[in-house]
């Protein structure tokens, strides 16, 4: 209560919250109500780091280097894409590029979670070890800065300790399960980033973006080296804006013409 009476006050706290699309009037969830849900989306995405220590070990990665990008990277998907592109035959550089420009949508999430968060600058560093995919749907879903503070840090907290402790078990039980091809647990975290990414597609451009990247991904999957199809997927991104801004620009010049 305390806050939200200082944010109502403040004209920089409600220059803020309006900029990341927090209003402070509508009502606020119960601080038990974002716990719960901050917990289900921590538990049941880290849950997956079982696939990621099976997988990465199944591509000859050691113990420790499994354990390591788990701890250090800490965004699943780009994780996936590292140790896929390594047990496709990919270099390690064109790996590790993939994987590279696959977080690179974390900085953008930074970008957003920056204002609707308001973190203490000294919070700053360890928080941005924390900005990828489940914690900015779970900040940005809540309605007051509070509950999004407070979304961000469970989930962190509790996806930060499951993934490791299960990507280690992981690790630990690669031997005993054998081919992960077999079981399917390469797909799951891609399938867990898509399943988080789906509801934030909203426009057409978003749409389209997606489309495109998931068939040039696809399509080249055959025919080139493991790790380049997500570089090559990359650029359905400035395609797609270039081909909107086209058309927008022709619709500009005919309108002026009508005039």
């Amino acid at each position: 209560m305390a806050e939200q009476t200082a944010s109502a006050q403040d004209p920089d706290i409600r220059t803020a919250e309006a900029a990341a699309g927090v209003t402070p009037a509508a009502g606020a969830k119960p601080d038990r109500a974002v716990v719960r849900d901050a917990l289900g989306v921590g538990v049941a995405v880290g849950l997956s780091g079982f696939a990621f220590g099976v997988t990465s070990a199944g591509a000859g990665l050691t113990l420790a280097q499994t354990c390591a990008l788990s701890l250090l990277v800490f965004t699943g998907a780009s994780q996936f894409a590292l140790v896929g592109a390594l047990a496709a035959g990919g270099s390690p550089l064109t790996a590790a590029a993939g994987a590279f420009f696959l977080g690179v949508r974390n900085t953008f999430y930074g970008l957003r979670l920056s204002q609707l968060l308001a973190l203490p600058r000294f919070v700053r560093p360890f928080a941005a070890q924390a900005v990828i995919d489940e914690t900015t749907a779970v900040a940005l879903a809540q309605p007051t800065r509070r509950g999004a503070r407070l979304g961000f840090t469970v989930t962190a907290l509790t996806l930060y300790a499951l993934w490791n402790l299960t990507t280690l078990l992981g690790a630990l039980g690669a031997e005993s399960i054998g081919d992960t091809n077999t079981w399917g647990l390469d797909a799951a975290g891609p399938a867990v980033f898509l399943a988080l990414l789906a509801p934030m597609l909203r426009t057409g451009a978003e749409r389209a973006v997606a489309g495109l990247a998931v068939l040039l991904g696809l399509g080249l999957l055959p025919v080139l080296p493991g790790g380049v199809p997500v570089l090559v997927a990359a650029l359905a991104a400035p395609l797609v804006l270039f081909l909107n801004g086209r058309r927008e620009r022709r619709g500009d010049a005919s309108r002026g013409d009508d005039r």
